[in-house]
């Protein structure tokens, strides 16, 4: 491939989208794998405990097969990861690149294990500095569906409890820390700053093979639906708050904050900077409340 061209694998997904428009308004050659979502991997992690086989071989083996063949032909990788490779343990946060992972759940735990698995590959081949780590937490933004985002879906949630007949319990436990794809785009230009400077290294070694990129925007779901609920004109008065946390029987455990330390970033100089995330949706509702 000519050295400013690059494949983005999930290019039709909600994240890879933005990733493909940035590297086009880049300057990159582009190619993009098509009908699948979030950087070709399974990012849901209800449905990564149903599947758990799919899920390790998508989120795993498909990873590892992808940077073998990527080290062998001296290609950088970006392998995008998530904040769920961390326990979340209330007071932890924010975990720096330098933190042990301890995920909680089969979704982080194969989305850390992807991570190792591409590492080592670049490592076996001897191009450490060659692939690199970028761990994001839950986005939102731009969507073909509400369903892409765990946040957009909370507006039709609030939107469905407008019906008398309709009561949803709502998590006001979990922290959620909310950059959007948009925002991963436009601020930290995504993968083509990144890729810019560690192609530009000659001494690649010298670089992070993990970064933590973040908002500071932290709310309960329950919080995001009362941000939606005001911005809409709406009322919240059927969305109840549930505080419980974690139901310890269940099979899928959510983390409390895995809110990452954007230090390595920001110590490439690369700007961490995001929007409000009530004036995001204010803007994108074309809402006039105050």
């Amino acid at each position: 491939m000519e050295s400013n061209s690059c494949l983005v694998t999930g290019g039709t997904g909600f994240l890879g989208r933005q990733v493909v428009k940035a590297f086009k308004r880049a300057g990159w050659k582009v190619a993009a794998t098509g009908f699948t979502r979030s950087g070709a991997a399974n990012r849901f992690p209800d449905k990564c405990d149903l599947y758990p086989e799919g899920t390790r071989a998508l989120n795993v083996e498909a990873s590892r097969s992808l940077a073998k063949a990527s080290s062998s032909r001296n290609i950088l990788l970006v392998y995008i990861s998530t904040d769920y490779v961390f326990a979340g343990t209330e007071g932890d946060a924010p975990y720096e690149v330098t933190d042990t992972p301890k995920p909680s759940n089969l979704y982080g735990e194969t989305k850390y294990a992807g991570e190792q698995a591409v590492l080592v590959e670049y490592k076996n081949a001897g191009k450490d500095g060659m692939a690199v780590v970028l761990r994001v937490p839950v986005l939102y933004g731009d969507a073909e569906s509400a369903k892409e985002s765990a946040v957009n879906v909370l507006m039709d949630a609030v939107w469905k409890v407008q019906e008398e007949d309709v009561i949803i319990n709502m998590d006001h436990w979990a922290q959620n820390i909310l950059p959007t794809p948009r925002m991963l785009r436009v601020s930290v230009k995504e993968n083509p700053e990144i890729a810019e400077k560690y192609l530009a290294t000659p001494d690649k070694s010298s670089l992070a093979t993990i970064l933590h990129f973040s908002s500071e925007d932290k709310f309960t779901k329950y919080e995001i639906c009362q941000v939606f609920a005001d911005i809409m004109g709406l009322s919240l008065a059927n969305v109840k708050p549930n505080t419980q946390g974690n139901d310890l029987n269940a099979n899928l455990q959510r983390p409390y904050d895995c809110h990452l330390s954007t230090k390595a970033l920001e110590g490439l100089g690369i700007s961490v900077h995001c929007n409000d995330f009530r004036g995001w949706w204010r803007r994108e509702c074309r809402a006039a409340r105050r």
